[in-house]
């Protein structure tokens, strides 16, 4: 048994405890496609509890299967052994803009923009800051195509309010 795999796990279950405890403070009052507000909150506090049984049976029974040593588990680092300050700077100034301009651009401009400077933080981190024109346009659309979607769920079936850019309710 691995004590911090076991830790892991443990940590898992415990967030989704917090999750399910929040998804019961809200309304399950049906919406426009006859679920409520707190139907998501409860299938991803859900998924989460039975991520965290799977790592907590793995844990018991032998540790993290074929984990390997390598890059793509190494710590994130640049060249001379201390964290990426950029990167980190990069993520979080997408979170607290996305904080701070949600009611102002709405919803889906503000987590685009979120995913941008996630986007080019986590390829800082890596140690290829890729600052070309045509990258961050290709991480502008993706990030429109990932959040539209969530906002329209959000609006339209679930019937939760989210701030909008225009007054149509559609971006």
């Amino acid at each position: 048994m691995q004590r911090s795999q076991t830790l892991v796990a443990v940590g898992t279950l415990a967030v989704a405890g917090l999750l399910a405890a929040g998804a019961r403070d809200i309304s399950s009052e049906a919406g426009y496609a006859g679920i409520g507000p707190n139907f998501v909150p409860w299938v991803v506090a859900g998924a989460l509890a039975l991520c965290g049984l799977w790592l907590l049976w793995e844990a018991l029974t032998g540790g993290f299967r074929h984990m390997e040593e390598d890059e793509a588990n190494a710590p994130v680092i640049e060249g001379d052994g201390k964290p990426s300050w950029i990167g980190f700077a990069a993520v979080s100034a997408g979170i607290l803009l996305n904080a701070a301009l949600i009611t102002t651009l709405g919803f889906v401009l503000s987590c685009a923009l979120c995913f941008v400077l996630a986007t080019r933080g986590y390829r800082a981190s890596q140690g290829h800051p890729d600052l070309r024109p045509a990258t961050l346009l290709r991480d502008l659309l993706v990030g429109l195509a990932i959040s539209a979607p969530v906002y329209w769920l959000f609006t339209k079936l679930l019937a939760i309010n989210l701030p909008g850019l225009t007054a149509s309710g559609w971006i």
